[in-house]
């Protein structure tokens, strides 16, 4: 990989991502062949376990220069003069000056407030201290930096400081993680494990994805043109086999055919299908919250909550962490109670909670269809095992123990115990954080195909921009809808924080008069934008349907019975590959118009 290369590193869960990262940092040995690292190049992994002790965050980022640590540790202590000099040469060839704002600018954009950088690691809880960690691997600016799943512990917010902050990395970068969003911003390779081999693609995510479906799609075509040449010099050869005249020809078509290349196997592991059941039709609202405030021993976290949840609402939560979003998670699923207000709700309508913390309640003793027979001990062994199969669990699946499943295969069967009574609303915190992309579309396409509301709390935009069709934003301690989509709520974080910045200066007003009026410039900017989005999704909706158009028309030209066609029709068909091709360039050119314009806008 050439110096400076931003990589991604993808692959199915269990494809051995994490273990090729261990290989290039020298935690395993190969078995054989090499991997071959410049000695001068500094290697900078994520630490396995979070920091901890009495020492403030701002100073455990900064340790993590070690060469900065090292020399002020020696000035303190050094007596020769020439030393002496030699020390703080180099101190401001590294710009050890600039290292505390640096440091601060870091942790300010994974989250941590002035006030927070100077408490200690102790302090904090796991996700937080991870968060530290992140942030320390970033300042020591090594040269060579690999990261896994490095936005597994971020929120929305800092997932896009993040992105913003690896696409400038001057450094050398491999990123193994599910987060498309993150890889199409962050590389300009990718690098595809798949059958312990791995692939080389130039581009993003994005285009990776798209020359591999190209690919494939080139490589059943020839496949098939192959296997209909084969089958056509077998038939010469049966026929003309113990015909003395033709007995040579035949011959010679057998050398042929044993030089000839076999069709290539292209190997595709079955994608997990999810499958939620559909909860029977119940009248709105299912849930609804007036002038509600919720929290914990006395104090309330969200006030002013007014809101209300219908069987056909598709809802993510956002927010940074920390103000409430779970609160209210807990709220709507029955595990807190109003403090104030009122909460009503049907006796008759279900939540489902799915939260990733749930996993460690699991007994890694059972096996998945234990699990649900103790939940459902009087339904029948069939019905389990079928709810089961909708999650990936077939027969044998399901009889293995929750110790040797994946972190993908234990939120599968989370998902299965939160929807075994076909709940009305499902409540999902943070459910993608352990599914490759693979599954995290197919547990796109299932929500969408879902019946009952879905409120989900997510630090995925992917997800977010394909199931959600409403927002709710908990900031200033409540709870509030927000008018727009993702990409309107990615220009807000963007604005709060130059407003923040501008808030720093002397001549600032105060905070309250800033927010009102930050919250003022993001509605006229919304509303502005609005004809602008509306063209732009309208662009998009018509490149999708002519992507589907030109997949179904090159499917049928891989399948060999249409060249049993008369050659009219399948010039007629090769004559309308061709134009949805040409087209779909002009939508394509339309649509990237029409996005730069929102931008800009």
């Amino acid at each position: 990989m050439p110096t400076g290369a931003h990589a991604a590193l993808i692959g199915r869960n269990g494809a051995g991502k994490t273990t090729l990262l261990r290989l290039i940092t020298g935690e395993l040995q190969s078995d054989g062949g090499s991997i071959s690292l410049n000695r001068r190049a500094r290697l900078g992994t994520l630490a396995q376990d979070p920091p901890a002790g009495p020492g403030s965050l701002i100073e455990t980022v900064l340790a993590a220069d070690l060469e900065r640590t090292s020399l002020l540790e020696e000035a303190d202590t050094a007596q020769d003069p020439m030393r002496i000099g030699d020390i703080h040469n180099r101190l401001a060839e590294i710009g050890a000056h600039a290292a505390p704002a640096r440091a601060a600018e870091i942790l300010g954009g994974l989250g941590f407030s002035a006030a927070v950088q100077a408490q200690s690691c102790d302090e904090l809880s796991g996700g937080w201290r991870m968060r530290v960690a992140l942030a320390a691997v970033l300042f020591a600016q090594p040269d060579v930096l690999l990261l896994d799943e490095p936005t597994n512990h971020l929120d929305f917010e800092a997932t896009l400081w993040l992105e913003a902050f690896l696409a400038k990395y001057p450094g050398t970068l491999l990123v193994v993680s599910h987060d498309r969003e993150l890889l199409d911003k962050v590389a300009d390779r990718t690098l595809h494990l798949e059958n312990a081999t791995l692939t080389n693609y130039t581009g993003n995510y994005t285009r990776f994805e798209r020359t591999l479906r190209e690919r494939r799609m080139t490589q059943a075509r020839t496949d098939a043109a192959l296997i209909a040449q084969r089958e056509r010099m077998m038939e010469f050869v049966e026929r003309f086999r113990a015909k003395a005249s033709k007995a040579r020809q035949a011959q010679s078509r057998l050398k042929l055919l044993e030089r000839m290349d076999a069709p290539v196997a292209i190997i595709e592991s079955r994608p997990i299908v999810f499958q939620f059941p559909d909860p029977e039709p119940m009248p709105p609202p299912l849930i609804t919250l007036e002038d509600a405030a919720v929290g914990y021993d006395g104090a309330p976290v969200l006030r002013k909550l007014d809101l209300r949840i219908d069987m056909d609402d598709r809802i993510a939560v956002l927010g940074p962490n920390g103000n409430g979003k779970s609160t209210l998670a807990r709220l709507l699923t029955g595990r807190l109670k109003t403090m104030a207000g009122r909460m009503t709700a049907s006796s008759k309508v279900r939540v489902g909670y799915f939260a990733q913390h749930q996993t460690e309640e699991l007994d890694p003793e059972q096996t998945p269809f234990q699990v649900m027979r103790a939940l459902e001990p009087d339904t029948p062994e069939p019905k389990l095992r079928g709810h089961l199969g909708r999650f990936g669990f077939a027969q044998d699946q399901a009889n293995v123990k929750i110790s040797n499943l994946s972190g993908g295969e234990k939120a599968r069967l989370l998902f299965a115990v939160t929807s075994r009574a076909a709940p009305h609303i499902l409540v999902l915190d943070e459910p993608t954080n352990h599914l490759d992309i693979e599954a995290r579309e197919s547990l796109v396409q299932a929500l969408n195909a879902y019946s009952g509301a879905v409120i989900l709390i997510t630090h995925d935009p992917h997800l977010i921009a394909l199931v959600a069709d409403r927002l709710w934003l908990v900031e200033d301690g409540s709870c509030q809808p927000f008018e727009g989509d993702i990409e309107d709520y990615r220009r807000h974080v963007l604005q709060q924080r130059r407003a923040t910045r501008r808030a720093d200066r002397p001549d600032a007003k105060s905070g309250k008069d800033d927010r009102r009026d930050r919250r003022r410039e993001a509605a006229q900017e919304r509303e502005s934008t609005a004809a602008l989005r509306k063209a732009a999704r309208k662009a998009e909706a018509r490149l999708e349907e002519m992507s589907g158009d030109l997949k179904t028309l090159e499917a049928k030209l891989a399948d060999p019975k249409s060249y049993e066609e008369t050659g009219e029709k399948l010039s007629d068909l090769i004559y309308r590959q061709g134009e949805l091709k040409k087209n779909l360039i002009v939508a394509e050119e339309r649509w990237l118009a029409a996005q730069e314009a929102v931008e800009k806008g």
